[in-house]
């Protein structure tokens, strides 16, 4: 997932002081837009992971600010999404790894835990895991 930090204001965060800031100041839905296409991800799947309703996502104008809670989920989904490209060395094999049913998850994908904080924070552990070569 090659990005532009002069086109992407998350590629460069590097605190959590610096994603709570962005939260709270939101993203616009352009940012959601441009994620979702880079990472192969339907209206659909980025309105879940969001907890919006595909509808209103749909409605939404680009420039439209995203709330602090969406804006928080797409900042967690991009650094979920670069730590994958690092762990896999290819943004490729961890968009197919990410839709695959794994029986840690409860025989469903890493992408249907996106829509919680604690699934994020499972499938960020599971990458660390991977990482590390510790298997369970």
């Amino acid at each position: 997932m090659t990005t532009q930090t002069n086109q992407n204001p998350v590629a460069s965060l590097s605190s959590p002081m610096e994603i709570i800031a962005l939260a709270k100041k939101g993203l616009p839905k352009r940012s959601a837009d441009v994620m979702a296409k880079g990472v192969g991800l339907t209206d659909r799947e980025m309105a879940r992971i969001l907890n919006i309703s595909e509808r209103t996502y749909h409605r939404y104008k680009s420039e439209t600010v995203l709330d602090t809670a969406a804006t928080e989920r797409l900042l967690q989904l991009f650094l979920l999404y670069k730590k994958g490209e690092e762990v896999f060395e290819d943004i490729e094999k961890f968009k197919r790894w990410v839709r695959h049913q794994h029986v840690l998850f409860g025989e469903k994908s890493p992408l249907d835990m996106l829509d919680t904080t604690t699934g994020i924070r499972l499938v960020e552990d599971e990458l660390g895991r991977i990482e590390y070569g510790v298997y369970i």
